[in-house]
């Protein structure tokens, strides 16, 4: 099989394609020939040396999600069958023609999405559905502040939230990605490198806060949102795109007996994953095979354009998810 390497730290020059051997699926474990992929800000720490794979995971092909179809099934795997459509989340090898799961943690695609829209669900959807619900258990009613509205994470979670009759507010640092998430819905948005995020906050919430806060970004935003939380008001950190390093007044923490949490999936045992789909697939689904919420597509690029697609991440202009094919 073909798969996308990466052949030593450095920029997108280091990504090569390479003939693989083609993985075998053991007991309970299918086989999915991957016709899409995305690319996600953890593959790019992983092209640069900073973020290696989990245990298990191939140490030098990214990748954390696919969308594909059953090419094989492993003994006494029965959940699916050779030709069915599936997506999912893996910690490491998406970024090739074959990828072997645990038959539990697929997750069907609806039949109203083709490839490249399935391609860019799993990573998004399952953290921000993990992230506000398992974690900050959002209810309707309540004000979120989604930090990175624009983003893959943001743009799902910025839907999700609505769905779940939540009150939506997000940042971004640029005015067009405040405006393309407003046409999903988005209710406010600010613009954090001309407005003060405390000082807009308590403009559209009266004074009153947020009850929970979506924190893709992390460094200094962490303390801020601290700031323009409600009183026992909840906050996730899913990104640090920002800084890995934040201040945090201890005293405001304490007074407002804030819940911070942090969060990641990719390391996560595989009982969490399996547990997570499984969730996702009864909760989600439905959604997304009504068309009530949707995957957002900022590109498309083949695998053998991997160097364009890693450069276009880096240069921050995207709004949802970069998708790649085969």
């Amino acid at each position: 099989m073909k798969a996308i390497v990466i052949t030593r730290p450095g920029g997108p020059d280091v990504l090569a394609t390479e003939d693989r051997p083609v993985p075998q699926p053991g007991p309970g474990e299918i086989r999915v020939r991957v016709h899409a992929s995305a690319l996600n800000r953890a593959d790019v720490l992983q092209r640069r040396g900073s973020y290696p794979a989990p245990p298990g995971a191939p140490a030098d092909i990214p990748g954390l999600e696919f969308a594909g179809e059953v090419d094989a099934v492993g003994e006494g795997a029965g959940l699916w069958a050779v030709g069915n459509r599936v997506m999912g989340i893996v910690g490491g090898g998406g970024h090739a023609e074959y990828v072997v799961i645990h038959e539990r943690e697929g997750v069907r695609i609806p039949q109203n999405l083709g490839w490249e829209e399935a391609a860019a669900i799993p990573e998004a959807f399952l953290t921000a559905y993990d992230a506000l619900f398992r974690q900050l258990d959002l209810k309707m009613g309540e004000r979120l502040l989604i930090h990175a509205v624009g983003s893959g994470v943001g743009t799902a979670g910025l839907q999700l939230a609505l769905a779940a009759g939540a009150m939506t507010i997000g940042t971004s640092r640029t005015p067009e990605k405040l405006r393309r998430a407003a046409e999903l819905g988005l209710e406010v948005g600010i613009d954090t490198e001309r407005e003060d995020l405390a000082e807009a906050v308590n403009q559209a919430t009266y004074g009153s806060g947020v009850h929970a806060v979506l924190d893709l970004v992390g460094g200094k935003l962490l303390e801020a949102s601290l700031r323009v939380l409600a009183l026992q008001g909840r906050a996730i950190v899913v990104g640090t795109t920002g800084g890995a390093k934040a201040e945090i007044d201890l005293g405001l923490l304490l007074r407002r007996r804030v819940h911070l949490f942090g969060t990641v999936l990719r390391s996560r045992p595989l009982e969490e994953k399996i547990s997570l789909a499984r969730e996702f697939s009864s909760a989600v689904l439905p959604l997304l095979s009504s068309g009530r919420i949707r995957p957002v597509v900022d590109s498309t690029f083949k695998f053998t354009q991997i160097r364009k697609a890693h450069e276009r991440m880096e240069a921050n202009q995207t709004f949802g998810k970069i998708v790649l094919t085969w």
